[in-house]
């Protein structure tokens, strides 16, 4: 009894309780996306056309022989290295010394004829003048010693000809440079152009540099380069373009740009080198991270991070894009400087997304931003 009328006490409140809706708890949304963030500078832009090139030893030559005969010693073989105007071979001048010798014979024969001829016309002048001679027996002696001065002429240039032939017979190296390929050897008889040596000379080089025929407005003649290449890290070589070409690649709508640079000795005939060419400036350029810009529908859009009460918001702003460089493009269009965008993390973001900064980060580029390529 006791029992039953202890439950009877404890029911009236249990379904009172029971009467009352249950309170909902409030829904949680979701979590803020963690970023990081960036702001828009704004400062000195240059814009740059970048590519990967070649490089070419400039001197190449090959030495050939200048006079006719037969070789009689060679100094120089493959591997020799040489300084420009050292002998590298010997051409017996036998023959080029009879040559000259009879040159200078024929100098002396005409220079006497002029010179009888000379005393001859003066004679007959001295007789025109006082009436003994007729003008046109003057004239025609003086017509003929002009001629043999002209023969004389035409013998010294022989002569001097000759001669420096007889200087041709030693063979001389036309640059420094090292023998690549010993053509000639000893008792070879050549004839004048027979090649004789391959030199290189790895001093000089020049770098060819293909660029897209977009790019043909915005290269000029003189522009400075900037080098680099894998086998001189940390060094930067400057050049100017010194000729724009048609593409070498057949079929290929390109242009080779051609810049020449003096070597150290650690570049290398066929290595490869990448290269820069300021086509432009800009003083007041707004940049961004690469990483801040995200393609969606809209195209390209940065985050731009509002606040919005007590929290913070990624709000979605599409822009136009320019030139890009080094991990920063160029903002045409769609921002303005200073504004605080969303850097880390700003693939996974949504328009109005509620957003948590992890950290601030520094600011990219202050002052004077990377150079940009087109």
């Amino acid at each position: 009894m006791r029992t039953s009328l202890l439950l009877l006490a404890l029911l009236p409140p249990f379904l009172s309780g029971c009467g009352k809706p249950a309170q909902e708890k409030p829904r949680a949304g979701p979590p803020p996306t963690q970023i990081t963030v960036t702001q828009v500078t704004s400062g000195d832009f240059e814009v740059v056309e970048e590519t990967l090139g070649t490089l070419e030893v400039l001197a190449d030559p090959k030495v050939g022989a200048e006079v006719a005969g037969r070789v009689t010693k060679v100094f120089a073989r493959t591997g020799t290295v040489v300084k420009a105007g050292e002998v590298m071979a010997v051409i017996d001048q036998g023959d080029v010394a009879l040559q000259n010798r009879a040159d200078e014979a024929e100098v002396r024969r005409l220079e006497a004829l002029a010179a009888q001829q000379g005393r001859l016309l003066e004679r007959q002048q001295a007789l025109v003048a006082k009436g003994f001679l007729s003008k046109n027996a003057g004239d025609d002696i003086a017509a003929q010693r002009a001629a043999v001065v002209a023969q004389l002429d035409a013998a010294r240039a022989r002569a001097d000809s000759s001669r420096r032939n007889l200087g041709k017979t030693q063979v001389r190296a036309p640059i420094d440079g090292a023998v690549e390929v010993q053509i000639v050897a000893p008792g070879d008889y050549v004839k004048i152009g027979d090649p004789l040596f391959q030199l290189v000379a790895p001093r000089r080089l020049r770098a060819h540099l293909p660029f897209p025929e977009s790019a043909a407005s915005r290269l000029k003649k003189g522009m400075t380069v900037r080098l680099t290449s894998p086998a001189a890290p940390g060094r930067v070589y400057e050049s100017r373009i010194h000729d724009i070409r048609p593409g070498i690649v057949e079929g290929s709508r390109s242009l080779d740009v051609l810049a020449d640079i003096d070597n150290d000795g650690t570049l290398r005939g066929g290595g490869t080198v990448d290269g820069t060419v300021a086509v432009a400036a800009k003083a007041t350029a707004l940049t961004v991270p690469e990483q801040s810009v995200v393609l969606r529908q809209a195209g390209k859009v940065v985050y731009v991070i509002e606040a919005d009460g007590d929290q913070k918001k990624a709000r979605q702003k599409a822009i136009k894009v320019g030139a890009k460089r080094d991990g920063r493009v160029e903002v045409l269009e769609g921002l303005a400087g200073g504004e605080t965008v969303a850097l880390d993390g700003a693939g996974f973001l949504t328009d109005n997304a509620a957003v948590a900064i992890k950290e601030p980060a520094k600011v990219s580029g202050g002052g004077a931003p990377p150079a940009a390529k087109q």
